[in-house]
């Protein structure tokens, strides 16, 4: 399917299942106009997410990466009274336009952000004992996305969702040269865990539809690969549950 089908298909979704939402566009219209880059979720994307929210009936829920707001907005709509999201972000333009676009959406009772390099303020997480949360969404910087699963490991418990945005990365995720697709080791690392229910979604090559992995943490235990059937156990240090601390 080329990419002008596939966008159609998508608008075409959209059009025909979503009602016009003011809000929401005038978020993206903010991001736009303060010069942030349009790397949100698609409207069909933060549909699941919210969706995804209300069916595991989550009320902690933990984003890395947060931009503008815009999938925060969709996921705190799903939550319910008293639901929290935290999100992370590292630039504080970016989190100083998030702030303004959750007061428009009328959620910022509902959201905690951090303000900082994500990997520290998982740790200062950690450290505060926040966790565990009930759906962990990871869309930041795709090197860092095998710590940030580590993280995602340690803060959740059993039956915690966790869907990681940007994986098919164009179908650079199955080509030889890994020197070229520091994404390889992503997949891959979901390996590490067994006891993990984990479900890849394809989507199209563009930016906001690169890919889609939804994993579900069924189990308290955690078991590592043999070091023969996964390449970069050595890489990825092997986390502890929230749930047994």
């Amino acid at each position: 399917m080329s990419s002008k089908t596939w966008t159609a298909v998508d608008d075409y979704i959209v059009s025909s299942i979503f009602e016009a939402d003011p809000v929401l566009d005038a978020v993206l219209a903010t991001n736009r106009d303060q010069g942030l880059p349009a790397i949100d979720v698609s409207a069909a994307q933060g549909k699941l997410l919210s969706l995804l929210v209300r069916i595991r009936g989550a009320s902690k829920v933990l984003e890395v990466g947060t931009l503008g707001g815009y999938s925060t907005i969709w996921m705190a709509r799903g939550l319910p009274a008293g639901g929290k999201v935290v999100t992370l972000e590292l630039d504080p333009h970016h989190a100083k336009v998030a702030r303004s676009n959750f007061a428009r959406a009328g959620v910022s009772a509902k959201v905690d952000m951090r303000v900082g390099p994500a990997l520290q303020s998982l740790a200062a997480l950690g450290s505060e004992n926040v966790g565990p949360f009930d759906l962990i969404f990871i869309d930041a910087d795709k090197p860092n996305n095998p710590n940030y699963l580590s993280w995602a490991m340690r803060l959740s418990r059993p039956g915690t969702v966790i869907v990681c945005d940007n994986v098919i990365r164009d179908g650079a995720v199955v080509k030889k040269d890994r020197r070229r697709c520091q994404c390889r080791r992503r997949p891959r690392g979901v390996l590490l865990h067994r006891r993990r229910d984990a479900a890849g979604r394809h989507r199209h090559p563009d930016r906001r539809r690169q890919g889609l992995r939804r994993l579900c943490h069924r189990d308290r235990g955690l078991t590592r690969l043999p070091r023969q059937s996964c390449q970069v156990s050595r890489k990825m240090p092997r986390p502890r549950c929230a749930c047994r601390a």
